[in-house]
């Protein structure tokens, strides 16, 4: 079995749960329709192309596309092993121009407000310039909409003190293209259809993953809970 080196935050707290997904935790079926988008991207791509899983966690995607012969680097602030470099995505130990590929997974939304525009400008600086595809959440879904219209709160995809920088889906946008990349296409993941999502499909995942699926056809960007984003880097002027 490979040795951890060193687990933080939730790594510390619950163990490798990106690993060991638990059908029942009600992000799982927007977690599996995520990883296949990303596979079927990275199995798109050329072995010998350079690519950083940056905050990748586990490294799940770096073990598994090693495995596969592919030249993939995984960095995260709250994990090391065999597969996963520490360090901070603010700052990293990688020249400029050392990747044709960033993944940035679901990392965005825990970064502070401030610090968001400095995170894509590091990842922009690493890149050849290449392609980044990131993973974002959208505080503007359609549940939230609906909650806030009628509640006055919204529907966070997690507490503020993890989701730091959860943004609506256009600040997002905006943040990406001021950094100097193009958004070359967008995925919608999860429609939060109001009440059948938190009442329903997210208190028995397992049971109703089909239904999650079912709505991913109507998934557009604006109404989703995740998004995904696939952005070229802009050659620096």
């Amino acid at each position: 079995m490979k040795q951890c080196k060193y687990r933080g935050w939730e790594y510390a707290r619950i163990g490798d749960y990106h690993k060991n997904l638990d059908p029942n935790w009600s992000y799982t079926p927007t977690y599996l329709r995520k990883m296949k988008y990303v596979r079927k991207f990275l199995d798109s791509l050329p072995k010998e192309m350079k690519i950083l899983d940056a905050g990748c966690g586990e490294g799940v995607l770096v073990e598994e596309y090693r495995s596969k012969g592919y030249s993939i680097e995984g960095i995260d602030l709250n994990y090391e092993s065999e597969y996963v470099k520490r360090g901070n995505i603010l700052n990293m130990p990688y020249p400029d121009n050392t990747f044709d590929v960033v993944l940035c997974l679901d990392v965005f939304e825990h970064i502070d407000f401030k610090d968001q525009p400095a995170c894509l400008k590091e990842i922009k600086r690493i890149l050849r310039p290449g392609v980044l595809l990131i993973s974002i959440p959208n505080l503007a879904h359609l549940n939230s909409r609906f909650r806030f219209f009628f509640c006055g709160t919204f529907d966070r995809t997690d507490i503020e003190i993890n989701h730091v920088g959860e943004r609506p889906i256009k600040e997002n946008i905006r943040l990406i293209q001021e950094a100097g990349f193009e958004i070359v296409k967008k995925k919608g993941i999860t429609l939060t259809v109001p009440i059948i999502y938190r009442k329903i499909i997210c208190r028995r995942p397992a049971w109703f993953r089909w239904l999650h699926d079912l709505f991913e056809l109507f998934a557009i960007p604006s109404l989703s809970m995740l998004n995904i984003f696939v952005c070229k880097a802009k050659q620096n002027m």
